[in-house]
């Protein structure tokens, strides 16, 4: 489970069997949800935010932190995703202290 992100105690990572279409989990305090992009012609045009089967979803303020993250990050979440899964590259591990605007 390589972790490449942690944003304000929000850890954002994959899990080392993923598939696609790429996505990656965030998990705080046990609550847990996935963000999936939407890749058109090499541009990311939309991310969709989703529950996880059994497993209580982030809300309120960690939702919405999380949201912000994705916005400034994608690039290089999908950057990071393609190293991993298609180039079997270790990806580095970020952490984020202070809150993004």
């Amino acid at each position: 489970m390589p972790k490449i992100f942690e944003y304000l105690g929000i850890v954002i990572f994959f899990y080392s069997n993923e598939h696609e279409p790429i996505h990656v989990h965030a998990n705080k305090g046990g609550l847990e949800s996935k963000a999936e992009f939407i890749i058109v012609e090499g541009i990311i045009t939309e991310i969709r935010i989703s529950n996880i089967k059994e497993v209580k979803p982030l809300r309120g303020a960690e939702l919405k932190d999380f949201k912000t993250f994705l916005e400034k990050y994608a690039e290089e979440i999908v950057e990071k995703w393609i190293n991993y899964f298609v180039y079997h590259k270790d990806v580095e591990f970020e952490k984020i202290t202070r809150r993004l605007k």
